[in-house]
């Protein structure tokens, strides 16, 4: 079975209708019992039955008159048999003894406990979304579930999990191991490490925690419209060791940088002293001035200079 709309009839053209009808005939019986009381025909009786029975099925028939709300279905069951729903605004008169289940179609949010989970590094952190949904179909989220705003969360908290478990908590690589890898390549500069989506780039992670949830409440007759992360943080008991990481490995990455920079403006300055023909220097002295300057360049306090007032080799 899917979503089908119901049959219903304007419902102020049905209740005029239903009360004339209704109206006519308790009148009728009323004047009926009244001449079979004075000793009238048996049509009287008859009658007067007749109409008792036709205000008594226009009494029935009003059961079927219902009031939709904008941006409301009504779905509507005969006798747990599934009729079809109505979506429109407005009064309408629909199949009488019906039951009729209200379904909100207007846009709810609402945001998930604050999880702890660890993520694809092991680290464990806390982490918390808003998602903002919207019931699609009204059949799917009255039968397909039984609870379709519980199914909901129950579904948010999962895939805030789930992508907690398969993106770090940030992507940056250590500087330390960066270093490493560079050491071990023999090359000068860091090698550059794989880029990872981390939970801290928003827009990627709640364009892709969207996409899982939408899958995940299909079933339900749920439009995921957006799903974003409002609240992440390491958990307390590394909080405070994860913030000396990064600042360590911020302090690694600079002096990399340092010495980077540093070692380029040595061998260019030593090219130029070669090219010009300024001085000659031996192998010993060559070192001795690229150690100076290594030492001037990368210190982190500015450098006291010996002036040699003799011979270079004195």
């Amino acid at each position: 079975m899917e979503l089908r709309p119901a049959f219903r009839v304007n419902g102020f053209l049905m209740l005029l209708v239903l009360l004339v009808i209704g109206g006519g005939a308790l009148i009728g019986a009323v004047a009926a019992t009244s001449a079979a009381s004075e000793g009238g025909s048996a049509g009287a009786g008859v009658g007067a039955v007749a109409g008792y029975v036709i205000a008594a099925a226009a009494v029935l028939l009003l059961t079927g008159l219902t009031t939709v709300s904008p941006n409301e279905a009504k779905v509507l069951q005969f006798f747990g048999r599934y009729i079809g729903s109505v979506s429109e605004a407005g009064f309408f008169w629909v199949v009488p003894l019906t039951a009729k289940r209200r379904i909100s179609l207007r846009v709810r949010n609402f945001e998930t406990q604050t999880l702890k989970v660890n993520d694809s590094d092991g680290n464990p952190v806390q982490i918390a979304a808003v998602v903002v949904y919207r019931v699609v179909d009204s059949f799917k989220s009255a039968f397909a579930v039984d609870d379709y705003e519980e199914y909901v969360q129950t579904q948010s908290e999962a895939a805030v999990r789930h992508l907690a478990t398969v993106h770090p908590y940030d992507a940056a690589p250590d500087a330390p191991s960066a270093i490493t890898q560079a050491a071990d390549s023999g090359s000068d500069a860091p090698a550059a490490a794989p880029e990872r989506t981390s939970l801290r780039n928003g827009t990627e992670v709640a364009e892709e925690l969207t996409a899982e949830l939408r899958e995940r409440t299909l079933l339900a007759g749920i439009e995921v419209l957006e799903a974003r992360i409002t609240h992440l943080a390491y958990a307390p008991e590394i909080a405070q060791a994860m913030l000396v990481r990064q600042q360590a490995a911020q302090v690694v990455a600079a002096r990399s940088r340092i010495v980077e920079g540093a070692v380029g403006m040595v061998g260019m300055a030593l090219d130029r002293l070669t090219a010009e023909g300024m001085v000659e220097l031996d192998e010993e002295r060559r070192a001795a001035m690229v150690s100076n300057l290594l030492v001037v360049l990368c210190g982190d306090r500015s450098a006291q200079p010996v002036v040699n007032t003799g011979t270079l080799y004195a």
